[in-house]
């Protein structure tokens, strides 16, 4: 059996929780690399960013605020990410490490940027079952991986 993880994409919701679970049945044996995605620099975005809908500028950016929240941001990842690593050894992971990873262009890049990294053989994420209408606006985390990695990817969806 390899010994290169599993890569688990978790957000902390109970359907990446489902995920976790439900693979770690299929999976048994391998390690898990479990990674949360969080978006560095989305506070100074948000702080930056116009009202909707006023004709007003930016508001003034309080930079300290910015790296503060942005920080805070960080911290809770790392904190998601380790509780995702410790579900994934209780649900019978070989072993589980948590990592927080700053995404680069989306969360399916950074995952299968990852999995190539450590030559994992497969990613597992939990599908959110958004409408079409949302994927179409909003874009799927597991549309993107199902078509574009080079992997197998496994996702759980959350029951109707």
């Amino acid at each position: 059996m390899s010994t290169a993880p599993v890569i688990i994409g978790f957000d902390g919701s109970p359907t990446a929780e489902r995920a976790l679970r439900q693979s770690a049945t299929l999976l048994a044996g391998h390690r898990a690399l479990v990674v949360t995605v969080w978006e560095a620099g989305r506070m100074f975005e948000i702080m930056t960013m116009p009202i909707a809908g006023f004709d007003m500028p930016p508001t003034v950016l309080d930079i300290r605020s910015a790296i503060e929240a942005d920080l805070q941001l960080y911290e809770n990842a790392k904190q998601t990410a380790q509780r995702g690593a410790t579900l994934a050894r209780q649900a019978g992971f070989e072993d589980a490490t948590g990592l927080a990873v700053a995404d680069e262009l989306t969360v399916a890049d950074t995952l299968i940027r990852l999995a190539r990294e450590h030559n994992s053989p497969g990613i597992v994420v939990g599908a959110h079952g958004h409408r079409k209408l949302s994927e179409l606006l909003l874009g799927s985390t597991s549309n993107a991986l199902i078509h574009r990695a080079d992997r197998p990817v496994v996702v759980v969806r959350t029951p109707s």
